[in-house]
């Protein structure tokens, strides 16, 4: 999984081969498919529910709520989700999501444990929808891959379960000046668009700085020649690879620890067959408080936490889907994976992220781990993450 550690994030690739997608919402048993699918489970199978903070939970659903309820007007990202079937509501959906802050907080109000971990309460009190995965698409993207791990991965999604992958926010070290060492700049947007709205800016892309270069080229000073951009922080070629893959950069300058998110790319799709080095999208960033998820633009972006935040196909299942993420852990007091130490674990995670790399991407979710200075950190507190899981979409039952 070392090369696929942050594969899919937001802002990240263009899963380009599609697939026709059959989605139902009915009761049955279990069944295979090829294409995405979506069923209500009356008897949903799960672990012990762990490894999230109700806290950190109800803070996303809250900032998930408030942006729906500012941007109606998205229409790619706040709908109910045709794709998982005529039951599910954009009202239910909000009610979910308050829903869960109401039960955390009443929690903490009475000194008890939070339901929110409690099996027999979610069970109770939640209609799951168990999502089977887009096979076909993802055979077909493996088939035209290079990247072995990648086909291998996709080619051995199960039948019943989604591709889980991870990302992070990756701790750097910058500086506020360039050096020998740190040659490479997150630029701000150029000079010329200063003041455009996103669509403003989309009206003028013939004329602007922004859509004019390759990321290759701006490595190589395009911006920086002409004085056509602001650079916000100087780092490495290595770590601004790592950045613009990951579309968030945590990093110390001068002894403070700075965010940086992608604010506008130049329009060119990412390309899911080659690797990062080769991409000709590139990202303008801004400096941001926190991480960040979903928005239509820099200012009404959703802060997000780690473990308990997905990045998802958004145009598709519609933004703030509550997921139950069921999969095989191993006891850390085994030493062997096919031992009986397997055990089954489960999370709660909101829909708050999303991605070119999800573009009829029905197979896959992008869960955020956290910030980490590399492999090693993120590998040692995540490696009991495996690369796939059963998962279900949940709601709030009704008149419950």
């Amino acid at each position: 999984m070392k090369n696929l550690l942050r594969t899919l994030r937001s802002s990240t690739y263009v899963a380009i081969a599609t697939a026709f997608v059959t989605s139902v919402f009915i009761t049955s048993s279990v069944k295979v498919f090829a294409a995405a699918s979506f069923e209500v489970d009356h008897q949903p199978d799960f672990g012990q529910l762990k490894g999230f903070k109700g806290s950190e939970l109800c803070i996303v659903a809250d900032n998930t709520q408030q942006y729906i309820a500012q941007n109606p007007d998205d229409e790619k990202a706040v709908h109910r989700g045709a794709v998982i079937g005529n039951n599910v509501s954009l009202e239910r959906v909000n009610e979910t999501l308050a829903f869960l802050c109401e039960t955390y907080r009443s929690d903490v109000r009475a000194g008890r444990p939070s339901r929110l971990h409690d099996k027999a309460f979610v069970k109770a009190n939640f209609d799951f929808v168990r999502w089977y995965p887009d096979k076909a698409t993802a055979t077909k993207i493996a088939s035209s891959s290079t990247n072995e791990v990648k086909s291998r991965l996709l080619n051995n999604i199960p039948e019943q379960q989604l591709f889980l992958t991870k990302y992070y926010a990756k701790l750097l070290d910058g500086s506020s000046v360039q050096t020998a060492t740190f040659d490479q700049a997150l630029y701000q947007l150029p000079f010329d668009e200063k003041g455009l709205s996103k669509q403003a800016a989309e009206l003028k892309k013939d004329q602007l700085t922004r859509y004019k270069y390759t990321r290759q080229e701006v490595i190589k000073g395009a911006l920086l020649e002409d004085k056509l951009a602001k650079p916000l922080v100087w780092m490495t070629e290595e770590a601004l690879h790592d950045v613009l893959l990951q579309g968030t950069g945590v990093l110390q300058v001068d002894g403070n620890t700075r965010y940086f998110n992608v604010h506008r790319n130049n329009g060119i799709a990412y390309d899911y067959h080659i690797g990062k080095r080769e991409q000709a999208r590139y990202w303008y960033f801004a400096e941001v408080p926190s991480i960040l998820g979903y928005g239509q633009d820099l200012p009404n972006k959703i802060a997000i936490k780690p473990q308990v935040s997905l990045a998802g196909n958004v145009r598709q299942l519609g933004l703030g889907k509550l997921m139950l993420l069921n999969y095989k852990v191993r006891d850390n007091t085994t030493q062997s994976v096919n031992s009986e130490g397997i055990n089954s674990e489960a999370r709660l995670a909101i829909l708050a992220d999303e991605g070119g790399a999800f573009d009829n991407n029905l197979f896959q979710l992008d869960l955020l781990a956290g910030s980490y200075r590399g492999w090693q950190d993120y590998y040692a507190a995540n490696k009991h993450l495996p690369d796939y899981a059963d998962v279900w979409i949940l709601l709030k039952k009704i008149n419950k």
